[in-house]
């Protein structure tokens, strides 16, 4: 997914094609480009969605994102990919408070955190980005009790992981349909720009979270 902010205006393209994602992301960001008719160097700034997620997903985002800010000297913006989604879930649902964002890790793993709803109905991290099994996921103490706010779950973890849902039964509702699209990322880079944490674009790398999939084998 591709998509450019000016202001109010805001320009997208989504494509779920599970194959030749590299082969179809530059003429998106091209398309996008001639739409609101602006060059790359135009802007302030590229986001991209720095993981957790498929290992050549994030790859992907961060090395194009890298190339295209060399390319027009732009600054990079690194946004969570979980923190997207839980921003398309409190768009959605203006009662929430909070938001279990969880993504499929394949492995039989899910990606989550759970996030808070800001003063700017921002998601505001409430701890910390996890990888494991969906018995392992859990929301905090004060979630569990049931106390305040209303609480929902977010992301195709729940769909890659059905049994999420069953078991985390104080959330209020799931939204298991919600990819970490670029479009709800604007409002995170955005926040973020504003409060100075634009990087240099050798600093657009991927953040895994999962980092022990392969590991040397030492033979007698």
């Amino acid at each position: 997914s591709v998509a450019a902010c000016l202001g109010d205006r805001v320009v997208w393209r989504l494509s779920e094609a599970r194959r030749a994602q590299a082969e179809q992301v530059l003429p998106m960001v091209q398309s996008v480009l001639d739409e609101v008719g602006l060059a790359l160097a135009e802007f302030d700034a590229i986001a991209f969605g720095r993981g957790p997620g498929s290992f050549t997903g994030v790859r992907l985002a961060a090395s194009v994102a890298q190339g295209l800010a060399f390319g027009a000297a732009l600054p990079v913006l690194p946004v969570s990919t979980l923190a997207t989604v839980a921003l398309a879930a409190l768009r959605r649902v203006p009662a929430a408070g909070g938001v279990l964002a969880c993504n499929d890790a394949r492995m039989n793993e899910v990606y989550w955190c759970p996030y808070a709803r800001d003063r700017d109905d921002l998601p505001l991290q409430a701890g910390p980005e996890s990888v494991g099994p969906a018995a392992m996921v859990d929301l905090p103490e004060g979630v569990r009790r049931g106390s305040g706010a209303l609480w929902i779950g977010a992301g195709r973890g729940f769909l890659a992981q059905p049994s999420l849902g069953s078991r985390l039964t104080v959330l209020g509702e799931t939204l298991a349909d919600l990819p970490p699209a670029a479009e709800a990322m604007l409002p995170l880079a955005r926040r973020d720009f504003a409060a100075g944490g634009a990087l240099p674009a050798r600093e657009a790398v991927p953040v895994y979270v999962r980092d022990d999939v392969a590991r040397p084998v030492s033979h007698p």
